[in-house]
């Protein structure tokens, strides 16, 4: 089991330090008035997919991804939802991710994916007992929240006050 993955965001540089430790430049930075960061860059080096959009929405402590797939290695999901940490000082922004992910399809579901390395980091003193009830709050909070609007990313994040918008 690995420790949480961090990555940093810093809008000055306009780049984007991976889990890796790799920096890679960033083509946009948005902040949006209510609170969050999109970030949108290419992804050298990726056998699976060739560009990344993310959103980091430090309110609910997820992130939401688009990845755009290389032929042969698309999957079956709109929005990739990372659950964890959103941390922001001034320019740089961090997150530590929780472990738990939600692979949403528009209209049709949400799957909570990745708990049990949730509960295998936790049991190995990877994430402390406060920091492993918050990612399960938050991977319920967020599945609910996905359900009662039909498995809409876009129309559950409106109903928290954040709007979305992709390149």
């Amino acid at each position: 089991m690995h420790p949480p993955k961090h990555e940093v965001f810093d809008l000055a540089a306009s780049t984007n330090t991976d889990p890796k430790g790799f920096v890679r430049a960033v083509d946009t930075y948005t902040l949006a008035p209510w609170g969050g960061l999109y970030m949108a860059r290419p992804t050298p080096g990726r056998p699976q997919f060739h560009y990344l959009e993310s959103w980091l929405l430090p309110p609910l402590g997820v992130r939401v991804n688009i990845f755009h797939w290389n032929p042969g290695h698309e999957r079956d999901q709109d929005f990739y939802v990372d659950i964890g940490e959103i941390t922001v000082d001034g320019d740089v922004w961090r997150t530590e991710d929780h472990y738990v992910d939600l692979v949403v399809r528009t209209g049709l579901g949400t799957e909570v994916v990745d708990v049990d390395e949730l509960l295998e980091a936790h049991q190995m003193g990877l994430l402390s007992p406060e920091t492993a009830e918050q990612a399960v709050h938050r991977s319920i909070a967020a599945a609910a929240g996905l359900a009662a609007h039909g498995h809409d990313l876009h129309a559950w994040l409106r109903s928290n006050g954040m709007d979305l918008s992709w390149r």
